[in-house]
């Protein structure tokens, strides 16, 4: 993966830049996509923009929080299908009234 590294302000080594990235990748345990260094005297201001992390979808599912059901057992699926499913479309008391 590429990073964009911008840097103002002064020239700076490559070696220098390489170990900016290792410390922030280190210090945050993710790659980074973007890298602003901005050298003032001997300060030095680094903004940075981590890479995306894939999301995987979460769910409640008779009480347990899964991202899929590949690795229930029987008895598992079975529950969750027998489970009664609740829609949003009407109430139970529109139901009974007929609205």
């Amino acid at each position: 993966m590429s990073i964009e590294i911008t840097i103002t302000g002064a020239e700076m080594a490559q070696e220098e830049v390489q170990q900016y990235i290792d410390y922030l990748q280190e210090k945050t345990g993710r790659q980074l996509s973007r890298l602003n260094i901005d050298v003032d005297g001997e300060y030095v201001d680094l903004r940075y923009t981590l890479s995306k992390v894939p999301f995987e979808r979460i769910r409640r599912i008779t009480g347990y929080l899964v991202g899929t059901m590949d690795r229930w057992n029987d008895a598992k699926t079975a529950e969750e299908a027998d489970r009664v499913k609740h829609s949003l479309s009407q109430s139970p008391m529109e139901q009974v009234v007929g609205l």
